[in-house]
């Protein structure tokens, strides 16, 4: 896997582009080459959070694009809808200016948003890798409603949320402290924490609504150590049962909410397994 990782196609520099959108524009880097994958991130974070795994997955022969959520990253602020419905119809846009079609993954509320795609476009995507994804309104504690209160309809969500961001993590990357200074700068900027805030207060049911929609091979990634879900193992293979395709259950020891980040040692074969199966789906 190291050598694979330090190839040339691994280490190739990804070329930024722009996707045009009703409302507004979404940055995205793409490098390369072979059947595309498209990478979405989740609320409140970067493109960067896919900086382990997109270069393994390019190093293996794939076309690779991470896309910024609506108010994120280098994506325009100032938007009116944020929904996962909404975001579904940005990963699709980006599918069909790339040439799809594509694998789609998509983390925490960007999973919702690739079920959908998923459902309304089974032309463009091939596969669908969910990684500790929110794919419908999950129960809550008091504590953790009152939290998510807080984020997404007071003037302290900004501090808690860079607060609160280690702690989804069960291993922590090396260069943690600096992912989360890019995050921190970049939501200091004017109309970021809006759209953030937006997506707090949005529900899954879109998705939940379409899982059994879904035809395409999927796979369901979520970190044991998930404090975002009451039992992650248990929520994974729920998800896994109401989707209309053949899904598969991983579960990552020793990760959190982001496993495609913490242990891309275990989850980047397993995409790379899915990826395979898509292409001759």
């Amino acid at each position: 896997m190291l050598a694979n990782v330090l190839s040339p196609q691994a280490q190739e520099v990804p070329v930024l582009g722009t996707l045009h959108r009703p409302g507004g524009t979404l940055g995205y880097d793409v490098a390369g080459d072979g059947p595309l994958v498209v990478l979405a991130h989740g609320m409140g974070d970067l493109r960067g959070t896919y900086r382990r795994l997109a270069p393994a997955l390019r190093a293996a022969g794939h076309r690779v694009a991470a896309l910024d959520l609506r108010g994120h990253g280098d994506a325009s602020t100032g938007w009116d809808d944020v929904s996962t419905t909404a975001v579904a119809g940005d990963l699709l846009a980006l599918v069909e200016e790339l040439g799809g079609p594509a694998v789609l993954v998509g983390s925490s509320y960007s999973g919702g948003a690739a079920v959908v795609a998923a459902a309304r476009r089974p032309d463009l995507v091939a596969g669908l890798v969910l990684s500790g994804a929110f794919v419908r309104d999950v129960p809550r504690t008091r504590g953790q409603r009152a939290a998510a209160w807080l984020v997404a309809r007071t003037p302290l969500g900004r501090p808690l949320w860079s607060a609160y961001v280690p702690s989804l993590y069960g291993t922590r990357p090396d260069d943690l402290a600096e992912h989360r200074r890019a995050l921190a700068a970049n939501l200091r900027e004017p109309g970021r924490w809006a759209a953030v805030a937006a997506m707090a207060r949005a529900g899954h049911a879109a998705s939940e609504a379409v899982l059994g929609d879904v035809r395409a091979p999927a796979l369901v990634v979520v970190g044991c150590q998930d404090p975002d879900f009451a039992d992650p193992a248990e929520e994974a293979r729920r998800t896994a049962a109401a989707l209309g395709g053949p899904a598969d259950v991983l579960l990552v020891d020793g990760a959190g909410h982001y496993p495609h980040l913490e242990r891309p040692d275990v989850v980047t074969p397993a995409v790379l397994a899915l990826a395979r199966r898509a292409a001759v789906a």
